[in-house]
């Protein structure tokens, strides 16, 4: 147990299950915060990142599953598969509503669809220490990801700004119906790397390379979209404005990413600490999109 965390206590735990959501976009304009091409695109870059990237964490969590002994973290991270999937079905649905206005995301996905099936892909390693190197370290940089995935959720759910704005409310719902389920499971993310190797120099090795790429990844995507967005002249995505949307509430601020990094770090990191359960799935309660699935399936 040298190098392992216990699982806290969760007290009142519910179990995950996949809301097989559905939205409609023809209403929702090219600019869903209005007058705020810089916000809206570099929020719009989820639409990009996420499907390759959730339909690969589903790719690896199957190879894992055979590998967990814990009857109840089996049980979790099989309802993590099932939110995984219907998250990136309602990503990739925005991506026909983009090209319908103007802004084909093709050149930029093509390098994301390379990132995770070429670059983290399955490699053709003999079977023993060498394969469960590669899954363990894939495992390890979906936790390190997923703890920006929660963060994320927690800053939406919480970003009444958006709302003073006037942001299309269909989208909103995407991103907090998305944004509520991370929060919901981002615990079973950390708990697989723990169970299955909980190395803490891997855990650090694993973040730098995530959030390296996560920075990468989405500033490129910020940049596509702005230079590529039909009614913008000129456009630029840059840090300084990402700065300055933070400030203004639109985006996440600067020093609550910078402040992230630190708690996954700490040797006594649980995801359990970050967000609200309770604030998760009240919003859940009420979202449209998760509404309508119940009903759907009642």
């Amino acid at each position: 147990m040298s190098n392992k965390q216990a699982r806290p206590v969760e007290h009142g735990r519910i179990p995950l299950k996949a809301r097989d959501v559905s939205f409609s976009w023809e209403d929702t304009p090219l600019h869903w915060v209005p007058g705020d091409p810089f916000t809206t695109h570099t929020i719009n870059v989820l639409h990009l990142l996420l499907p390759a990237g959730e339909r690969w964490f589903v790719h690896v969590y199957k190879q894992a599953l055979p590998l967990i002994r814990d009857d109840r973290l089996r049980a979790d991270v099989i309802g993590f598969i099932g939110q995984e999937a219907v998250h990136s079905q309602a990503h990739d649905g925005v991506l026909p509503h983009l090209r319908e206005q103007g802004l084909d995301p093709t050149p930029y996905t093509a390098q994301v669809d390379w990132f995770f099936e070429k670059l983290l892909g399955d490699r053709t390693l003999p079977p023993g220490r060498a394969r469960r190197w590669w899954l363990l370290e894939r495992v390890a940089l979906i936790a390190a990801i997923e703890h920006y995935t929660a963060f994320l959720g927690d800053w939406v759910l919480n970003a009444g700004e958006l709302d003073r704005r006037g942001a299309d409310p269909t989208m909103l719902d995407l991103l907090r119906w998305h944004g509520a389920e991370e929060v919901e499971h981002r615990s079973v993310a950390f708990d697989l790397f723990q169970h299955l190797d909980g190395g803490y120099r891997r855990r650090v090795r694993t973040w730098a390379a995530a959030f390296g790429a996560l920075v990468f990844l989405w500033q490129r995507g910020a940049r596509f979209f702005m230079e590529n967005d039909p009614t913008v002249t000129n456009g630029r995505a840059s840090f300084g404005e990402f700065h300055r949307s933070g400030r203004r509430g639109t985006l996440p601020t600067t020093g609550a990413v910078l402040r992230s990094v630190p708690r996954y770090l700490s040797r006594s990191y649980h995801p359990s600490q970050e967000g609200s359960t309770a604030q998760a799935l009240a919003y859940l309660a009420v979202s449209p999109a998760a509404l309508a699935a119940q009903q759907g399936g009642s």
